[in-house]
């Protein structure tokens, strides 16, 4: 696939990779415009946009319904969809939940924790795997990880398994920039960090953080825009102009053509004309 030995050849060269998450079509639209490499459908979309209260919540259904209207949004930016928790549990489950979201539009998919193994089974399907190692939103505790040796061993190690396996990109979620950069020299793929530093091939971000949907910010995150503020404004503004019966006005109306109305108040309403 081009797109995937591009990714590879930007490594090469050092040039950064740009990824954002998105949900539906119109933030999907708005990346494509500007030029972003790569959409994430992350299972992000849970928490930030369906209300759940965890990952963990998140079904295949949701993902393929997701990944489908980024797709439609986005049609010549590389997608990649999360294969979300429980689907993936097997091998026979993982091509399945694979197929799924390549069929509503994925690229490729990617999945948490080292499985080196669904790696080798998926990529021989045909099917792109992005890893993700450090914090693992579906099962892990929210923090860094990485910061003991012994954990930095161990991410090290997976980061080299998978990518022996056929990852062709990495994601490192909230590990140390040292770990991270460490991972980056190491292996083959492009790595992808959030609230893993400077020293990754790329970055991704949460889009709702990015826009400053909601007033929680994070360490890792930079907020470009006050959305979360101008909706609530924009809510407020909207209730008072009903309330006080400033909208809607004439403008925002549609009449009827006078001789229709004349007819209209004579035989349905029994004015006189």
């Amino acid at each position: 696939m081009r797109v995937l030995a591009r990714f590879a050849e930007m490594k090469r060269k050092g040039e950064k990779i740009a990824m954002l998450t998105a949900y539906d079509a119109p933030q999907a639209r708005a990346q494509e415009e500007a030029g972003i490499e790569v959409i994430l459908v992350g299972d992000s979309v849970g928490v930030n946009i369906l209300g759940y209260p965890s990952e963990r919540e998140v079904t295949l259904a949701d993902m393929a319904h997701h990944v489908a209207a980024v797709r439609r949004g986005a049609r010549d930016t590389f997608v990649i969809g999360d294969l979300p928790f429980a689907t993936y549990d097997s091998p026979e489950q993982a091509l399945a939940s694979a197929k799924t979201l390549q069929k509503a539009g994925a690229d490729a998919v990617k999945f948490e924790g080292a499985h080196p193994e669904l790696v080798r089974m998926l990529t021989g399907a045909g099917i792109p795997v992005c890893g993700h190692l450090g914090y693992e939103p579906q099962t892990g505790e929210r923090r860094v990880h990485g910061k003991t040796f012994e954990e930095a061993v161990r991410i090290f190690a997976d980061a080299k398994a998978l990518d022996e396996a056929g990852v062709f990109m990495l994601v490192l979620e909230l590990a140390p920039l040292e770990l991270a950069a460490a991972v980056t020299g190491a292996i083959r793929a492009p790595t992808i960090g959030i609230g893993a530093g400077f020293g990754t091939d790329g970055q991704v971000l949460v889009f709702p953080d990015v826009l400053g949907y909601g007033e929680k910010n994070f360490r890792h995150n930079r907020r470009y825009a006050e959305v979360g503020q101008t909706m609530r404004e924009a809510s407020r503004a909207y209730l008072a102009d009903v309330l006080k019966a400033e909208f809607p006005t004439k403008a925002n109306c549609a009449a009827m053509p006078p001789e229709v109305l004349a007819r209209f108040k004579a035989e349905v309403l029994g004015e006189k004309v």
